[in-house]
C-alpha cells in the first residue's frame, strides 16, 4: 500500500470511532487484552511496539527544545456525539494547529475517563484528546488532562448536552481553545491510536498543566462511561520529550 493510501486510511480510522462499535470495548472478551484477535484489521494492537497511552516518567524525559504550540481554533458550531465508545465533539473546519512549521486540522476531541496517559504512574479523572491531521496525512493528538476542581465553564455547553449513544447533539458557538490550559508545555513521543485499530505514525503531545473539572461533570461523563481507557503500553525503545 503506498503512502498517501496509508494517510487516508489513518484519517478515516480516526474519524470514526464507532466504525465495528459493536467488536471492541473496555471489558471482558472485547476488552483491551483482546483487541489483536477480535478483528483482523486489529492486529496492530497487539504486534506493534508503539503503542498508545503510555506511563511518563518525569525523570527519565528528555528535555528538549520543542517547537512552541501555536493553537489556531475558532468559534463555530459543534456536534455532540455518543459513538458508543466515548462521547465526542465534531468541529467544523478551520481550526488549527500551528506545530514545527506546518498548519494541522482539529477534527474533533474526544474524553477518557480515567485519563489515559499516567504521569509517574498516576492518572488523572479525565482526560481529552484533540484529534488533528496535515494535508499530507500527518496525525498529531494533543491530550489535555483534567483535575478535581472547580465547575470548567468553558464546558458547561458539551456536559450539558451529552447525548445517550447514538444521539446527536448541537452546540450553536464553541471555542475549543478555551478548554486548553494557560501554559503550553507538554511532552512528546511516537504513538499510536488508543483504540482499534490501533494504527501507528501518531505523534502524541500531552500538555503538562491540567484542567479543571468539578466533581459532578465528572460523574455526568461517568454515568455514560465508567471507564473507557485502554492500560498504558509498553515504552519499549521510545524516547519522551520534555518541552523547556
Amino acid at each position: 500500500m503506498n503512502t498517501s493510501k496509508v494517510a487516508v486510511s489513518l484519517i478515516l480510522a480516526i474519524l470514526s470511532l464507532n466504525s465495528h462499535a459493536a467488536s471492541w470495548g473496555y471489558e471482558g472478551n472485547v476488552g483491551p487484552s483482546h483487541w489483536g484477535q477480535v478483528d483482523p484489521e486489529y492486529i496492530s494492537c497487539s504486534t506493534s511496539k508503539e503503542q498508545s497511552p503510555v506511563n511518563i516518567e518525569t525523570h527519565h524525559a528528555k528535555s528538549s527544545k520543542l517547537p512552541g504550540l501555536s493553537f489556531q481554533y475558532t468559534p463555530q458550531a459543534a456536534e455532540v456525539t455518543n459513538n458508543g465508545h466515548t462521547i465526542q465533539i465534531n468541529v467544523a473546519p478551520g481550526s488549527l494547529l500551528r506545530f514545527d512549521n506546518e498548519d494541522f486540522e482539529l477534527r474533533q476531541f474526544h474524553f477518557h475517563t480515567p485519563s489515559e496517559e499516567e504521569i509517574d504512574g498516576k492518572s488523572f479523572p479525565m482526560d481529552a484528546h484533540f484529534v488533528h491531521n496535515s494535508d499530507d496525512g500527518q496525525i498529531v493528538v494533543v491530550a489535555v488532562l483534567f483535575k478535581e476542581g472547580r465547575k470548567n465553564q468553558n464546558l458547561e455547553a458539551v456536559f450539558n448536552t451529552l447525548p445517550d449513544v447514538g444521539k446527536i447533539t448541537e452546540i450553536a458557538a464553541f471555542n475549543p481553545a478555551s478548554i486548553l490550559p494557560p501554559q503550553g508545555s507538554y511532552y512528546k513521543y511516537q504513538g499510536s491510536l488508543t483504540t482499534p485499530p490501533c494504527s501507528t505514525g501518531v505523534t502524541w503531545l500531552i500538555l503538562k498543566t491540567p484542567v479543571e473539572l468539578s466533581p459532578d461533570q465528572i460523574a455526568a461523563f461517568k454515568k455514560f462511561y465508567r471507564m473507557n481507557a485502554r492500560p498504558v503500553q509498553p515504552l519499549n525503545s521510545r524516547v519522551i520529550e520534555s518541552s523547556d
